[in-house]
């Protein structure tokens, strides 16, 4: 069944109650969303406006939906992976006045649908996407409203990939702010926040030593660079796979040993894709890998790893525990699949730390207010995020800890902007 305002469960009054009590802590450790309902429920920027937010359905997104609601937005959510909805917090947000159209474990059929279910809701005058999904929705089958869209925000690596591709061919209707491109959200939710994350999930699901093990990083953008230094910090000899030579050379002057794929089958214990490209460990690589490897993909969409191919060793999908797929060839040997090769930090996890997803979600939030701000004047396109937005988001977050920084001088302003040598 598809989960709407109308389910039974999300009547569940015992099971919202639990959703309000994780939402309650996470926003505890959210200071500058805070401030930022704060200020959007005294000046009402979003009143009578329809925003749709389509991100993991989990306490920090709420915190997301709920903040939007206070500035007079009617918000509506949606999932962007079946397998990271939190139905108790679901339910927390129908209680609250949210419309959520969201299972968790929906079937791909479901998926689709809540999506169509959020857009026929009303369709939204801005929206937040993660990985493209309700974007291309828009272009493709709801193209006829594009009109009346100011714009949306991306959240990841991925979904701008797709957003750039659709400029490219001159498919994008809409401007589209590259929320992910952002300082104040790259440098800590992809990097410290994966991270972390990712390690949290592979280590509760798996309850097995990293410590002496040994690490395949696929990718070392942002999400990468943070996945193999918690590993390294775990203890873990770390290998990187890259198709970037800059990013190579990087990864091998941060300590890492550098391999193709092929050269690292053989070796790793653990597998970890975070490109956001198809296929990157297929068959010819698992007939390498050892016996009980453990594959995991922290990219966006289920397609880093080959289930197809792993399907092709003859016997599985098995699965042994929760989120633990076994895979067996002809001779015995096993390779085990998280998650079902979904964003593990969420599909096995609870996804980012609250800390980090504050400003991620700030970005969001104030990038939905500068697209309302600036309706008519933006172009149909890929855009950056004012720098002013990460600055204000940086300053917030640096006052909520106590810190304070220096300020340029004068002269010393006039010096950085001076080209005379005197």
């Amino acid at each position: 069944m598809t989960a709407t305002n109308n389910s039974s469960w999300i009547k569940d009054i015992n099971l919202a109650a639990l959703g309000k009590e994780k939402i309650d802590w996470v926003w505890q450790s959210m200071p500058v969303m805070r401030m930022i309902a704060e200020d959007f429920e005294r000046r009402q920027p979003f009143a009578g406006m329809k925003v749709l937010i389509c991100l993991h359905l989990e306490a920090k997104t709420a915190c997301l939906g709920l903040a939007m609601q206070a500035g007079g937005a009617v918000v509506t959510m949606t999932a962007s992976n079946p397998l990271s909805t939190q139905d108790d917090v679901c339910a927390a947000m129908v209680k609250a006045g949210l419309k959520v159209f969201a299972r968790h474990g929906a079937s791909a059929e479901e998926y689709a649908q809540c999506h169509r279910l959020a857009l026929e809701a009303g369709i939204p005058d801005l929206f937040i996407d993660d990985g493209g999904d309700i974007t291309t929705l828009l272009h493709s089958q709801y193209s006829c409203h594009l009109e009346g869209i100011l714009g949306g925000c991306e959240e990841t690596t991925t979904g701008i990939q797709r957003l750039r591709a659709m400029a490219k061919d001159g498919a994008l209707n809409v401007p589209m702010v590259a929320v992910n491109d952002a300082r104040m959200k790259y440098l800590f939710d992809n990097r410290y926040g994966t991270g972390q994350s990712v390690w949290d999930a592979i280590m509760s699901t798996t309850n097995l030593v990293v410590a002496g093990k040994t690490v395949v990083v696929a990718g070392y953008g942002w999400c990468g660079k943070g996945v193999a230094l918690r590993a390294k910090g775990l203890g873990a000899k770390v290998v990187v796979t890259e198709i970037d030579p800059v990013k190579a050379i990087e990864a091998w002057m941060d300590g890492f040993q550098i391999m193709t794929m092929d050269q690292a089958a053989p070796l790793g214990d653990y597998f970890i894709t975070v490109t956001g490209i198809s296929d990157v460990i297929v068959g010819r690589h698992m007939a390498k890998m050892k016996d009980g490897a453990i594959l995991a993909n922290a990219g966006h969409f289920d397609v880093e790893i080959s289930k197809p191919d792993l399907a092709a060793l003859g016997q599985g999908p098995r699965r042994i525990k929760p989120n633990i797929d076994q895979y067996e060839d002809q001779k015995g040997k096993r390779l085990y699949l998280l998650g079902e090769g979904r964003l593990v930090n969420l599909t096995c996890g609870l996804g980012h730390p609250a800390e980090v997803m504050d400003t991620s979600f700030a970005t969001q939030a104030l990038s939905l207010l500068y697209l309302k701000e600036n309706q008519g004047r933006l172009p149909k396109a890929v855009l950056p995020v004012p720098a002013a937005i990460d600055n204000q988001i940086a300053e917030y977050k640096l006052a909520a800890a106590g810190f304070s920084i220096d300020r340029l001088t004068k002269e010393q302003k006039e010096y950085q902007e001076s080209w005379v040598v005197e």
